[in-house]
């Protein structure tokens, strides 16, 4: 008698869902949702626009090389520099 009832029970209960439906409940917009589809716009310009400007630049295999007399005046300037700090940091450690 209690699986009877147990069973009349459950098949009301699923009967009830299917015959009583709620409305859905209304969609509400977010208060951010217009702002982050107008940055998502703008950053689709922006890609658009960056791929123009990389268009005209020159590929690294296809970028000339560095005249040797400009590039041994940059490894002197390097080399300077580096000699520089050395000196900084031998002034620093003998000051403590």
């Amino acid at each position: 008698m209690a699986l009877l009832l147990g069973g009349a029970v459950v098949a009301g209960g699923v009967a009830y869902r299917f015959l009583v439906r709620r409305p859905p409940a209304p969609i509400v917009p977010e208060p951010h949702v217009e702002a982050l589809k107008s940055k998502l716009a703008e950053s689709r310009g922006v890609a658009e626009d960056r791929e123009e400007f990389e268009a005209a630049e020159t590929p690294v295999d296809q970028a000339e090389s560095v005249p040797p007399e400009l590039g041994d005046r940059r490894r002197s300037v390097h080399e300077r520099g580096r000699e520089m700090a050395d000196q900084m940091r031998k002034g620093s450690t003998s000051a403590e």
